[in-house]
């Protein structure tokens, strides 16, 4: 669910916060001090102002940064678009969006939304922020966790999905629409499952980009698919003429072997981060060096290739103002399941049952990698050490029975198309394409035009 899917974005600051009692917004939700968007002036910049405690409980509200399209009356309606993370603010990005499709946004109003946490409201943990930016895999100390959580204190309990998933209704009922289409890109592809499932009657189509299955499993915090998924993307890219007569995918295997697990770990996060730069896996062009030659000549004793794309594709130190690694942990932390429970399971039980997890794995369910390094990412590492706190919801129910579009690259190892597949599943009206050669983030990211081209055949159906 790395969260670099529009990097090349300009980032711009907006100023919000928290404000009065959650009674403030008892007479029903609306967009308040509108005024041109300081990056486009094609877009309304306001703010939406949502209860902290949707249940009532405690008091206060946050005031969430929106931008709409300024065509009101497009034809087809609005089209809310979440953006990744969690933690990637939504309004710096609705300009680059939208030049990237026009032809959906000639017919559809573009609406994006700061989610809670991120921009102006971003939950700052600098240590941690420093450590892992916008990483799922990279693992920070517990220290860093530990000094996050206590930074945080009680206001991280407020930052699940279940929040942002009420938070979007509001939006809708702000807007004074029925329904919307809803488009997410990686975790907020999940976002947008949860909002269907949450409000089926108030969706008229799902776009599913870069697909995290809405139901959270055990498998997922271990990033199992993308584990496994990784020999097929390497072998793939090697096997594009002209063929590169060795085997990545046994290279990497033997460099997990032959270094201890922290170093397996980098290798996987490096990989991870390196299909945002080089979908093919093979260009030198960017970086000095390609990936396959890297492990191959390390392989063979000549790390110095490896050892540099270690370095420049090394985690950590994304801007605030882009990435808010607080929201992250606090979100995931909450709405993810793993081996040893939910968010609720007392903190004595949780280390042994990794270890119970990482013996019960063979080395078929991670491999070219270990299962050390499953129970090694930062999925696990960062949750960890987390304060007990009420887990998320998880619903594991199928898509309403609306038209659902699930897009994925076949190069992508940070949300696998395994996991387009799967989520298929539970979407009756569910269609998959898959984006040869293509990485993470279609709609914001892909060199070609074939998926954005599906997206707009989708939405004019």
């Amino acid at each position: 669910m790395r969260s670099k899917t529009l990097v090349l974005a300009a980032i711009v600051a907006l100023s919000a916060g928290l404000a009065g009692p959650a009674t403030a917004v008892a007479a029903g939700p609306r967009l308040e001090d509108p005024r041109p968007c300081a990056h486009d002036a094609r877009f309304t910049c306001s703010t939406l102002t949502v209860p902290l405690d949707h249940r009532g409980r405690t008091p206060g509200t946050l005031k969430l940064q929106v931008a709409t399209a300024n065509n009101a009356d497009a034809p087809k309606g609005v089209l809310l678009f979440l953006t990744g993370g969690p933690g990637q603010p939504g309004v710096p990005f609705s300009a680059r969006l939208s030049d990237r499709m026009p032809e959906v946004f000639k017919d559809h109003r573009l609406v994006m939304i700061d989610q809670r946490g991120t921009g102006a409201n971003a939950l700052d943990c600098p240590e941690l922020q420093a450590q892992v930016g916008s990483s799922d895999i990279e693992p920070p100390t517990r220290e860093a966790v530990t000094g996050c959580a206590a930074a945080l204190g009680d206001k991280a309990r407020f930052h699940s999905s279940d929040a942002t998933v009420a938070d979007l209704d509001l939006l809708r009922r702000a807007l004074g629409v029925r329904k919307m289409v809803v488009d997410g890109v990686s975790y907020g592809s999940f976002t947008a499952a949860r909002y269907a499932i949450a409000h089926p009657r108030n969706v008229s189509k799902v776009i599913l980009d870069s697909v995290v299955p809405h139901h959270a499993t055990v498998d997922q915090s271990l990033y199992l698919a993308g584990l496994k998924a990784t020999a097929r993307v390497l072998r793939d890219a090697c096997a594009k003429p002209p063929a590169c007569g060795s085997d990545p995918a046994e290279d990497l295997a033997w460099l997990v072997r032959n270094r201890d697990t922290a170093a397996g770990v980098a290798l996987f996060d490096m990989i991870v981060t390196y299909e945002f730069v080089d979908p093919t896996y093979r260009d030198p062009s960017a970086l000095g060096t390609d990936l396959i030659t890297a492990l191959r000549a390390a392989r063979g004793g000549d790390t110095a290739k490896l050892d540099s794309l270690l370095r420049n594709l090394a985690s950590g130190g994304d801007p605030l103002a882009s990435f808010s690694s607080g929201l992250h942990a606090a979100t995931l932390c909450s709405d993810m399941r793993f081996p040893w429970g939910d968010a609720g399971t007392p903190g004595f039980l949780r280390e042994p049952r990794v270890k119970l997890a990482e013996k019960r794995l063979s080395a078929r369910d991670t491999w070219p990698f270990s299962p050390a390094v499953a129970t090694g990412v930062g999925f696990v590492r960062t949750c960890l050490p987390w304060p007990v706190v009420p887990p998320n919801s998880n619903p594991a129910g199928k898509l309403p029975d609306v038209p659902v579009l699930l897009l994925n690259g076949d190069r992508d190892l940070s949300t696998p198309m395994e996991w387009a597949y799967e989520e298929a599943k539970v979407a009756p009206q569910g269609k998959v394409v898959i984006v040869e050669g293509a990485a993470h983030s279609i709609q914001n990211r892909e060199p070609g035009e074939a998926g954005r081209k599906a997206v707009a055949e989708f939405l004019a159906g």
